[in-house]
């Protein structure tokens, strides 16, 4: 009868173990920001005099969490040390060290919303309005500045635009989860894409499909395009960081301003749930209650003597 060998359960050598595993598909960086985490985990349970990872559980999880929270760790990293243990207990059941993975059973810290503040309306129209000096690539980033604003596109999805989902009011994306949907492609928007078609193939390669090209006639990247804005917002003189979801998020909060349309809003962006459509553009208080005061029968009634 052969021996099947066991797995080492000791904490330091199974933890090494698992970041040797976890090396061969993850960058030096990630790598090392799981090894900090998860020492954090073995430190505390050392000094809770404990020497194996049969004894993991969902209370010392909490209790592990509870104390990082306590000294002051912020959401967004008390999150990310949750979701390094949660693969290292996937590693340990799928290692039958453990039965099951005791991280789902604790409650992941509520992350907090950081929206970007939406530019003004006579701000950015001044900015988009600022004349270029008509070469192929000043073209090509009026048309991505204009279809961004025009059409709130995610990065994602105008870096995957191709052609064929380009119409002439009209373009077709595919958003988050691969969920298609149409948005419309507005007049100063669709007269920006028309110059810059007519001059993309001095740049495109002639089987490059895509939309937007760089120098060497292939897709721009997701970073390309951040960078380009960046020196856009520089070279034309706005005082603010300008990033894509800033545009995205500029297009949201105008069009609810003006058309007070939540749902519209909610289509357009392409956001499953109302909630996340009230949160992305920041309904303000002044205009609800506003609207309260307007509507509600009994909001402004003065009381009888």
């Amino acid at each position: 009868m052969t021996d099947t060998a066991q797995p080492d359960t000791s904490l330091r050598a199974a933890l090494r173990c698992f970041l040797e595993a976890l090396a061969r598909e993850l960058g030096p960086a990630t790598l090392a920001a799981y090894h900090r985490d998860l020492a954090r985990l073995c430190d505390f349970i050392e000094q809770a005099g404990l020497s194996d990872w049969r004894q993991l559980d969902s209370v010392l999880v909490r209790r592990f969490l509870g104390q990082e929270r306590a000294r002051g760790l912020a959401p967004r990293s008390l999150a990310r040390r949750r979701a390094a243990i949660s693969r290292f207990a996937e590693y340990l059941v799928h290692e039958e060290v453990l039965p099951y993975n005791p991280v789902g059973l604790t409650q992941a810290p509520r992350q907090p919303r950081h929206l970007p503040r939406p530019l003004d309306v006579d701000q950015l129209a001044r900015f988009l309005d600022t004349p270029h000096d008509d070469t192929p690539l000043a073209r090509r980033d009026q048309a991505m500045l204009e279809l961004f604003y025009s059409s709130g596109l995610r990065l994602a999805e105008l870096a995957a635009l191709d052609l064929r989902q380009l119409e002439r009011v009209r373009v077709r994306v595919v958003g988050k989860g691969d969920k298609p949907r149409q948005v419309p492609v507005g007049r100063r928007a669709r007269s920006a894409l028309d110059a810059w078609l007519a001059v993309r193939g001095q740049l495109a390669d002639s089987r490059e499909s895509a939309l937007f090209v760089g120098n060497r006639g292939k897709r721009l990247s997701h970073r390309a395009i951040q960078l380009r804005l960046c020196e856009l917002a520089k070279r034309r003189g706005l005082m603010e960081h300008l990033h894509p979801h800033r545009l995205r998020h500029s297009f949201a909060s105008h069009l609810l301003e003006s058309s007070q349309d939540l749902r519209a809003v909610q289509e357009l962006l392409g956001h499953s749930n109302l909630s996340t459509t009230q949160v992305y553009t920041r309904l303000d208080w002044q205009h609800l209650a506003a609207s309260y005061d307007s509507a509600h029968p009994r909001a402004r009634r003065k009381p009888t003597r």
